[in-house]
C-alpha cells in the first residue's frame, strides 16, 4: 500500500491538514499522520478537534472527527519518535505533505536541523529525491521566509502557499479548503473532484 507521511504544524490551518488526510485516505493511501505539540494547541483552538497523546487513540480520534471507517490505515505518530519508519531512508514512504508548514518549521528544514520526526522526515524526503510538498500558511512573508522557501525549493521540495482562488466560484469555507486540498493532491498525482477546473 502507498502510504503518506502527513506533518501537521502549528501554523494557522490544521483544517487543511485534516481535509488532506481524508481525501488520501478516501483514495486507498495510507497515511502517517504527526501532529506537532504547537499544531495540536492550534488544531484544539481552531476546530472541535482536541487529539489525545496516545497515538492509538488519537488515530481513532482523527478518522471519528472525519467521520471515517475506524478500519482505515491510519498510524498517528508522536513528533519526538525519531524511530518510526519515516525518519529513514530505506523505509517505503511515497513522500511527505506538511499541511500546514509554520515559517518555524520551514526554517527547521532548510537549515537542515532534523531535531524531530517531522523535520527528520523531509530531510529524508530531500536526500533520497522523494516528494517533498510544503502549504505554508502565512502572510505577509519576511525576506528571512522567502529566502527559506527559495532554498528548500531549490533543494527539491514543492511549496504550494495555502492560497484559494476565486474562478471556481467557493459558495463555503469548505469549497477554499478544498481548493487548496485539492492543488496538493494535483501535486502528487492523485485524482480528486474537490474544485472546478478552468477548463471545465
Amino acid at each position: 500500500m502507498n502510504t503518506w507521511f502527513v506533518a501537521i504544524t502549528g501554523a494557522s490551518g490544521s483544517v487543511y491538514g485534516l481535509r488532506l488526510v481524508e481525501q488520501l485516505l478516501s483514495a486507498g493511501m495510507g497515511v502517517t499522520l504527526v501532529v506537532t505539540k504547537a499544531g495540536r494547541e492550534v488544531m484544539a483552538f481552531e476546530t472541535p478537534l482536541a487529539l489525545p497523546d496516545a497515538p492509538a487513540a488519537a488515530a481513532a480520534s482523527v478518522l471519528r472527527f472525519l467521520e471515517l471507517s475506524a478500519h482505515l490505515p491510519l498510524k498517528v505518530v508522536a513528533q519526538d519518535d525519531l524511530f518510526d519508519a519515516a525518519a529513514s531512508g530505506s523505509a517505503r514512504t511515497e513522500g511527505m505533505i506538511v499541511c500546514p508548514a509554520s515559517m518555524g518549521f520551514c526554517g527547521s528544514v532548510a537549515a537542515g536541523l532534523a531535531s524531530d520526526l517531522p523535520e527528520r522526515a523531509a530531510d529524508v524526503m530531500l536526500k533520497e529525491r522523494r516528494p517533498l510538498v510544503l502549504v505554508p500558511r502565512e502572510t505577509p512573508f519576511s525576506l528571512i521566509h522567502l529566502r527559506n522557501l527559495t532554498m528548500l525549493a531549490e533543494a527539491g521540495a514543492v511549496i504550494v502557499p495555502a492560497s484559494p482562488a476565486f474562478y471556481h466560484k467557493p459558495q463555503s469555507i469548505d469549497d477554499l479548503v478544498d481548493f487548496v486540498v485539492g492543488k496538493v493532491l494535483d501535486q502528487i498525482g492523485i485524482e480528486h473532484h474537490l474544485f472546478r477546473r478552468w477548463d471545465e
